[in-house]
């Protein structure tokens, strides 16, 4: 089995679903695999209803796009190296970083509004 560098990611983002105990998924068919709803399930973890297509206000896809880009080329043997690699990139955002989201965030939503709920450039 291939194991693409999201692997370690779901592990992640598991693990902070968790201490939050609750989940915003867009529907889309590879975020719903029947395992990871179960795993939300045994750990009474909520999961938002949510509209497939809907505009992504999600700040965490620029977390996850930059992770992307640091790994780029860095080979491992099986997803509990690729899962210290994420890690290790993981503490080296700074702070600065996630806020420039955070800023965004008014911006975005009225983007979401002018266009009446359509594709935004976010």
């Amino acid at each position: 089995m291939k194991t693409s560098w999201r692997t370690p990611c779901v592990r992640m983002q598991s693990i902070l679903l968790v201490v939050a105990s609750f989940s915003q998924q867009d529907n889309n068919p590879k975020h719903r695999p029947k395992h990871i709803q179960n795993k939300f399930f045994r750990c009474h973890v909520a999961l938002f209803d949510w509209p497939g297509q809907s505009p992504d206000l999600n700040i965490i896809e620029g977390v996850w796009a930059r992770l992307e880009r640091r790994l780029v080329g860095r080979n491992t043997r099986n997803a509990d190296e690729k899962f210290s690699q994420l890690e290790e990139e993981w503490k080296k955002i700074a702070l600065s970083f996630i806020q420039t989201f955070l800023d965004s965030m008014p911006r975005r939503c009225q983007a979401v509004i002018d266009v009446k709920g359509f594709a935004t450039q976010y």
